[in-house]
């Protein structure tokens, strides 16, 4: 089975909410910056708490800010 994919629009976001720095995302989420990097890199999935965090920083949902991919199975 395939790894599934989790995309996020954080770097989207903070640059639409007034080019909020990592940092201040980071502060107000309660993690550190290297956590922020490493999701806009999409090499870190978050937990459902932090993923919570940074939706309501955003005022947005979990889904308007993480997608959940599936890869495409077929011809497996």
């Amino acid at each position: 089975m395939a790894k599934a994919e989790i995309r996020n629009q954080i770097r989207r976001l903070r640059f639409e909410h007034g080019e909020m720095t990592q940092q201040q995302l980071a502060e107000r989420a309660g993690c550190t910056r290297q956590t922020i990097i490493v999701l806009e890199k999409e090499r870190y999935v978050p937990s459902l708490a932090l993923a919570f965090m940074i939706a309501r920083t955003f005022d947005r949902t979990i889904e308007e800010v993480f997608q959940f991919e599936l890869p495409d199975t077929a011809g497996e």
